[in-house]
């Protein structure tokens, strides 16, 4: 069975070029990046993705792209359309005529956030932003095409490398005696190697079973719990204390604050509770408390930082 992986530069990319690691050594496993000179892997280019699944003819295409500047996007609309939304479209028409399966990740962003309980899959998106819709549009050009898909809506998703919050929030505790962090905005943290274990997992009952038409389908998928930017923050930075880091600001000079003291050029949804039960159901799971998974992230990124002597 074949593998086509878009993305393997972000993120969720990175880790799962890790967790399909086995594929890859026995040449089941294709990767991308936007930078890819033998084969066309950038989204923004949708004919030449088209002409790499045409000439690659996957069993499975894992779709790990996108365009995540939300605030950018205000402006760039037309490209994160394109690279949200069009691309999908193109990946997922070609995995109908090639009977493949194509997995897609989506966000908590396609939700208003209204409200205080956990969204489920058949819940009305109703999103705030240029980002959240064309992420649902991409959504919809996949259900609509007719192929065999997995969509995994997830959220607040940060790794080891790239950009992300916890990255920022101790290179930004290294710079400034002291931080204002929105607490009014409701999540879970998700790490993309949590991402890429759940997706390798699926990989492997897609390759085992003959019948997977059961499976088909949009589903929620983050770490257990929730939290606040702002407790997600003084998270991090208790961790790093803990572990004698030396930074500016510590946990004891880190302030909360609301959306609206903050503005954005994008609005942001102040619920992005996701329920997973969907998934930890059909695909026998037991997904981690959010708790975890940082810590360890945590761990690797100080690894390079100066201790408190």
């Amino acid at each position: 069975m074949k593998i086509l992986l878009f993305g393997k530069n972000g993120q969720v990319g990175w880790e799962l070029q890790r967790s399909l690691a086995p594929l890859a050594s026995s040449g089941q496993l294709i990767a991308l990046g936007s930078d890819s000179q033998a084969m066309c892997g950038n989204l923004a280019e949708p004919a030449g993705i088209q002409q790499t699944v045409q000439s690659v003819r996957p069993d499975i295409i894992i779709n790990a792209a996108a365009y995540t500047a939300v605030d950018k996007a205000e402006k760039e609309s037309p490209l994160a359309q394109t690279i949200n939304a069009l691309a999908p479209a193109v990946l997922a028409e070609e995995a109908r005529r090639l009977n493949a399966w194509l997995i897609h990740y989506s966000s908590d962003y396609v939700f208003d956030g209204a409200g205080n309980e956990p969204r489920i899959e058949t819940d009305t998106a109703n999103p705030l932003n240029i980002y959240g819709k064309t992420k649902l549009a991409g959504e919809k050009n996949i259900v609509e095409s007719g192929c065999s898909h997995i969509i995994l809506r997830t959220s607040w998703v940060y790794a080891t490398y790239g950009n992300n919050f916890v990255r920022t929030i101790l290179r930004l505790a290294q710079e400034r005696d002291q931080l204002q962090i929105v607490d009014d905005q409701i999540g879970a943290p998700t790490g993309a190697e949590l991402l890429a274990d759940v997706t390798a997992h699926i990989v492997q009952l897609l390759r085992n079973q003959r019948d997977n038409s059961a499976v088909n389908g949009l589903y929620h998928m983050t770490a257990k719990g929730y939290t606040s930017w702002y407790g997600f923050a003084r998270f991090i930075l208790t961790q790093a204390a803990r572990a004698n880091v030396s930074l500016k600001t510590t946990h004891g000079n880190l302030h909360p604050i609301t959306s609206t003291d903050y503005p954005t050029p994008a609005k942001r949804p102040l619920n992005s509770r996701l329920d997973s039960a969907k998934l930890q159901k059909t695909f026998n799971l037991c997904l981690p408390e959010w708790q975890g998974g940082v810590s360890r992230t945590i761990t690797e990124i100080l690894e390079s930082y100066p201790r408190i002597v």
